[in-house]
């Protein structure tokens, strides 16, 4: 067994990839408040928006680092079917990205709903959505990936929601507190070690 030493500017997470590969049964849609609605062409900064509100708490950045150009080219492209979740006064609280660019397959790209509404069953029904969504093209394969950033019952969500884990994987990358893409105070429940030391 090693420890593997990790940057105080790096921030280390355990990636885990799971898969669906057979369409799961038809079950009744869960009962939400909550709406999807389809975004075609958003523009770059109006996807940060909701990218940013939905994922700073668990360190998602890496559509806040991209150009407009290179991220354009992926929330614009066909093959990507971004959708907003709203309320019910239309206000946008969660965001479910399916990507289909690889034939046959699936990706749930981000599927995440505002820290406001967790534990209050909105992300079954949003789940279900996804995978309604996700099934209806020549599909084979359905995946996603969670790591130990998000939320703590994430993996046992998609695990509950017909996932099998397939693969783990280390990632480190800059803490983007540090590197300015997310203010310092962001997901306090992960220590920023390098101011922690100064």
């Amino acid at each position: 067994m090693a420890l593997i030493p990790v940057a105080d500017s790096d921030v280390a997470t355990i990636v885990t990839t799971l898969e669906m590969t057979c369409r799961p049964p038809a079950r009744p849609m869960p009962d939400s408040t909550l709406r999807l609605m389809r975004w075609d062409a958003p523009s770059p900064d109006k996807y940060r928006a909701l990218f940013r509100r939905v994922g700073a708490p668990w360190l998602w950045f890496s559509r806040l680092v991209m150009s407009d150009a290179q991220l354009t080219d992926i929330i614009h492209d066909p093959a990507i079917a971004i959708h907003a979740v709203v309320d019910r006064q239309g206000i946008e609280v969660g965001l479910l990205e399916l990507d289909y660019r690889s034939a046959g397959v699936c990706e749930l790209a981000y599927v995440g709903l505002i820290p406001e509404l967790t534990g209050q069953r909105h992300g079954r029904w949003l789940m279900a959505q996804a995978l309604a969504m996700a099934w209806r093209k020549d599909v084979a394969r359905v995946w996603v990936h969670t790591c130990t950033l998000d939320h703590p019952s994430a993996l046992g969500f998609y695990r509950a929601s017909g996932f099998t884990a397939i693969s783990r994987t280390v990632e480190t990358f800059a803490d983007p507190r540090l590197t300015g893409t997310l203010p310092a105070d962001t997901a306090p429940q992960i220590p920023v070690l390098a101011i922690n030391r100064r």
